[in-house]
């Protein structure tokens, strides 16, 4: 079995993974926007049983999501305030990791049949969504579980100005 290391800025918080991940998922909602600092969000996301810390216990700030209504808790370090992983009340079984905080960010494959592109009517105006990348307007399911049909473009595609009234134009 081979481990993929990461961790803080400071070095209090390390963690481990011991699979490749499920998905990747590109999250583009206002969340992940705002808890990242940035476009959007790179989850690669894996099984619970597949994600140790090997070093501290990070500090966990619990809030309701939007669209759920369910608890998200944003593991971080209280020292650095590096954000690790996500853990979710409504995916119990499952871990989304910020990607950027592995030792060696570009470990995990980001392919068509590997990623998805979620919460594109959030998207930042210019982002670039890549041909042949699963991609929804929201989440990938509705609350009941029933499943979202994805848009695959066949060329990358812009997101568009919100003065259009949608980001797929």
């Amino acid at each position: 079995m081979s481990w993929n290391h990461g961790g803080c800025l400071c070095g209090a918080l390390r963690y481990a993974t011991a699979a490749k991940p499920l998905r990747v998922t590109f999250c583009h909602c206002k969340f992940c926007q705002r808890a990242t600092g940035s476009a959007y969000m790179v989850e690669p996301i894996f099984e619970r049983t597949n994600f140790a810390m090997t070093a501290g216990t990070p500090a966990i700030y619990a809030l309701a999501s939007k669209g759920s209504g369910k608890r998200v808790s944003i593991n971080f370090c209280a020292t650095c305030g590096t954000r690790l992983f996500l853990a979710f009340e409504r995916f119990p079984d499952i871990l989304g990791v910020y990607g950027g905080t592995f030792d060696d960010p570009d470990w995990f494959e980001r392919t068509p049949l590997t990623s998805r592109h979620i919460f594109l009517d959030s998207a930042r105006q210019g982002t670039i969504i890549p041909a042949g990348v699963r991609a929804y307007r929201e989440h990938t399911m509705l609350n009941d579980g029933t499943p979202v049909e994805p848009v695959i473009f066949e060329q990358p595609h812009e997101i568009g100005k919100r003065s259009t009234g949608s980001a797929w134009r």
